[in-house]
């Protein structure tokens, strides 16, 4: 039997080809540097800076499944040449330092070799993997029965290392055996057969069959790419891959996708969370908890499942602003007799939040993203709202763009509702670090001023 597994480990080969490249250029340089007087401290900062800025340039670790040797080396060529570039830097402005040029070039060249070395295994592994195992594939589907979806057929059939398994083409113009269906009928085939990705050949369907595909690839967390049969489709949002020498478009990805963004963010999140945990919360629960617990019965935290990154339930804390009771999916509205005195006060000041920060600190959360909703809020408006599961791609925040808008609270009405999830869409597809600093500096403008929906 042939093993069903999709993409299992795939997502966690970026991580450890990070992690082991900072470990051998952090040791190597602990080594050959050890007598040449650095500020170890400050180096290794700057080293490890200039390291992820120059791999965000280069695009050093967007290496995939059907990238070719030859590139991954011209990576690797482009990463240490201007990685050397800022090692050598360095030395001018160290005014304790001693430069050495034979201790660099040591550095450099076996930092590069053993780096070298450990990609080709892990990369050549893997396509033997894939191959002598049957682990580790993306099944994918094709709209469309021109000549070069089924040169990309092809590929997937010729090209076992890649690592795709080929169901088969849907098309309404065609009729063939190895055509499953009409197009209408691709999204049910999709689910049930756990497609990963569906490649599109744009001669063949209509702009709102594309617009409707394009949203259900995103509700349903499907990859969507076009096969490059005519010329009118190029544009900024697109970006090309090559599967051997076939052009294949994909839409691009947003920048909280980017590994290094990814890892950028979540040491925000770790520096920002801890300083609140170790500055306010340190002091604040004691006292709050006082409160809480002279006013009512019950605990002083409050935990309530939530669905998080990729739609995994975690539990969200927050400090107990309403007497217990079992109503805990029906979100608070205006003079909720269940809210305490005590409650009201936290709700308007947004302190019962703040317990959310050790749900940022152990990764369930982040500071600024997407609110997270309750179940049942999920679950009425995910199929009637476009683009709603977008909302899932990135970890939900502490604050939000939509939070900051206004658009927090009770939802009364269904527009309530579509106009955070263009707000949480916006900030997802645009974000920056400056858009983040900005969506916290004016939390806490509202903090001082008082929101109407803070209640």
């Amino acid at each position: 039997m042939v093993a069903q597994q999709t993409g299992r480990y795939s997502k966690y080969i970026r991580p450890i080809s990070i992690l082991f490249d900072l470990m051998v250029v952090t040791s190597l340089s602990l080594y050959f540097f050890r007598e040449l007087k650095l500020n170890i401290y400050y180096y290794f900062l700057y080293q490890t800076f200039t390291w992820f800025l120059i791999a965000v340039i280069v695009k050093y670790y967007e290496v995939f499944r059907f990238t070719t040797p030859v590139e991954i080396i011209s990576k690797l060529v482009k990463q240490f040449s201007l990685f050397l570039l800022v090692v050598i830097a360095f030395f001018p402005f160290a005014k304790t330092a001693i430069f050495s040029g034979k201790a660099i070039a040591i550095f450099i060249t076996l930092s590069f070799v053993i780096i070298l070395t450990f990609k080709y295994f892990l990369f050549f592994y893997l396509k033997k993997y894939r191959i002598v195992t049957g682990s580790n594939f993306r099944n994918a589907v094709i709209i469309g029965y021109t000549p070069e979806a089924i040169r990309l057929k092809e590929v997937f059939e010729n090209r076992k290392d890649y690592g795709y398994r080929f169901y088969g083409f849907f098309s309404d113009k065609k009729q063939n055996p190895e055509i499953l269906g009409k197009i209408d009928e691709l999204k049910m085939y999709t689910i049930e057969n756990k497609i990963d990705e569906i490649y599109c050949s744009l001669n063949e369907i209509s702009n709102e069959k594309l617009k409707e595909l394009v949203e259900f690839a995103d509700d349903n967390k499907k990859a969507i790419k076009f096969i490059p049969d005519t010329k009118e489709i190029f544009s900024k949002n697109l970006k090309v891959d090559y599967y051997e020498l076939f052009p294949v478009l994909s839409l691009q990805k947003t920048q909280l996708h980017n590994p290094l963004i990814k890892g950028f963010k979540r040491a925000f999140d770790v520096v920002f969370s801890l300083c609140v945990i170790v500055f306010i919360l340190s002091w604040l629960i004691p006292v709050l908890a006082i409160l809480i617990k002279l006013e009512s019965k019950g605990p002083v935290f409050f935990k309530q499942g939530r669905p998080g990154l990729d739609e995994e339930e975690f539990f969200c804390y927050k400090f107990r602003s309403m007497q217990v009771n079992g109503f805990t999916e029906k979100e608070a509205s205006k003079n909720d007799p269940r809210v305490t005195r005590m409650g009201k006060l936290m709700r308007k000041t947004s302190m019962d939040e703040l317990p959310q920060f050790f749900n940022v600190l152990l990764g369930d959360m982040s500071v600024v993203g997407p609110r997270p909703h309750l179940w049942s809020q999920n679950k009425a408006y995910a199929s009637k709202i476009k683009k709603y599961m977008v909302r899932h791609y990135v970890k939900p925040g502490i604050t939000g763009l939509a939070q900051v808008k206004g658009f927090r609270g009770e939802i009364e009405t269904e527009e309530d509702m579509v106009n955070r999830i263009k707000l949480d869409v916006f900030y997802i597809e645009n974000w920056s670090i400056i858009m983040d600093l900005k969506i916290i500096f004016q939390t806490v403008i509202n903090i001082f001023k008082g929101e109407e929906k803070a209640y």
